[in-house]
């Protein structure tokens, strides 16, 4: 009985503590995307890149992501799983306003600069990069940090992007490198919700469902 009692409250303790090192990295994560969205959705606006200000948009996308994912820490399968439903939701949203970014560029059709497209997508890379490296290893620990990963990845899908389109645009002088870069960020978003969101409608409907 005690050897029972003293395992049950060990395996108690190492979850709050697995949950106490969930907040603190995802505190850390907030703040930083906080940050960059403003540094980068500035510098996109001076820049006039569609793929600039899109990433910027998805890092405030994802700091309200990251706030939501507090929310959902030592909450119930089903709490979590309505929590992913809902960045699966916020990164939809992210996907049709880059697209609408996009189509605006378009019928502009002037090009960005270049240099503050890489300045800026450099430093948002690495922003991104230490955000991953600091959730990476709670991927697999519930379906919450799950999708937390999965949003802090496609950051760093995003950032290549923008630095991609950045040399192009300097090597061409023509904005279709940005806007082309801007539409595929558009596709990852919306595959991304997708998975996300079938990932956590099967856990809902299982723990929602009645006991026999």
């Amino acid at each position: 009985m005690a050897d029972h009692c003293c395992s049950s409250k060990g395996s108690e303790l190492e979850l709050l503590a697995q949950h106490a090192d969930q907040r603190r990295v995802l505190q850390i994560v907030l703040a930083i995307n906080a940050v960059m969205f403003f540094v980068e959705f500035g510098a996109g606006v001076l820049a006039g890149s569609a793929a600039l200000m899109a990433d910027a948009a998805d890092m405030l996308g994802d700091a309200l992501v990251y706030g939501v994912s507090l929310y959902a820490i030592g909450r119930s399968q089903q709490w979590k799983a309505g929590v992913a439903l809902l960045k699966s939701a916020v990164i939809l949203m992210l996907a049709i306003g880059v697209a609408l970014n996009v189509w605006f560029k378009i019928r502009s059709g002037v090009p960005p600069s270049s240099t503050l497209m890489l300045t800026f997508g450099t430093l948002a890379l690495a922003a991104n990069l230490l955000c991953l490296r600091l959730l990476w290893r709670f991927r697999k620990q519930d379906v919450n940090m799950s999708s937390t990963v999965e949003c802090s990845r496609n950051d760093v899908i995003s950032n290549t992007g923008v630095l991609l389109a950045a040399g192009a645009v300097a090597l061409f002088h023509s904005p279709w490198p940005d806007i082309l870069i801007g539409a595929g960020m558009a596709v990852v978003f919306t595959r991304s919700a997708i998975r996300v969101a079938l990932e956590a409608l099967p856990q809902m409907r299982r723990d929602s469902a009645p006991a026999e």
